[in-house]
């Protein structure tokens, strides 16, 4: 009794580890959840993150954010400005249907002369739970600056912004 406990116990944690948000992480395939970035120009980068059903609108984009900040450390800049910018939500339904019945469920008996008696459920009264599943993808076309950041709310000095953020930003668990 003891094994099957502690079986179910690691089981349990093993599922309930699995279901969390996306961590602060590279994309590890082509439509996988993460950050992924693709060079342009020399200064010019688009960046992406995408997100599971689990990872809130906001910390997609401000895992978007944090990437561009960190892409423009790497290179070698001091701010980024978001030429385009746009978060897009991905909506789809998931429904389940109820296997229990109880007494005042519809079902039906016949009698059949060479079988007997038999019963039949009505399917169409069952109960049906939709659950509506949202995913989050952010993208950014961003253009990386030398100097002083510009006086423009499409403008972020990317120090300041790792600095702000960076308390925000959990990444993935090892």
């Amino acid at each position: 009794m003891k094994h099957l406990l502690t079986g179910f116990a690691a089981s349990a944690a093993l599922l309930v580890a699995c279901a969390e948000s996306t961590p602060y992480q590279r994309a590890t395939a082509e439509g996988g959840y993460g950050y992924s970035e693709q060079q342009v120009e020399e200064n010019r980068f688009m960046v992406s993150f995408s997100g599971n059903s689990l990872t809130e609108r906001q910390s997609v984009e401000t895992f978007l954010l944090y990437r561009a900040a960190e892409l423009t450390r790497e290179r070698g800049y001091d701010y980024f400005r978001l030429i385009r910018r746009d978060t897009e939500a991905e909506r789809r339904f998931t429904g389940t249907a109820t296997r229990y019945h109880d007494r005042f469920d519809v079902f039906y008996r016949y009698y059949h002369p060479r079988h007997g008696w038999y019963g039949w459920r009505d399917p169409f009264w069952d109960d049906v739970n939709l659950r509506e599943v949202t995913r989050y993808e952010a993208m950014a076309e961003v253009q990386l600056g030398r100097g002083e950041t510009p006086d423009s709310p499409d403008a972020f000095d990317a120090a300041d912004v790792i600095r702000n953020l960076g308390p925000l930003v959990r990444p993935p668990v090892q």
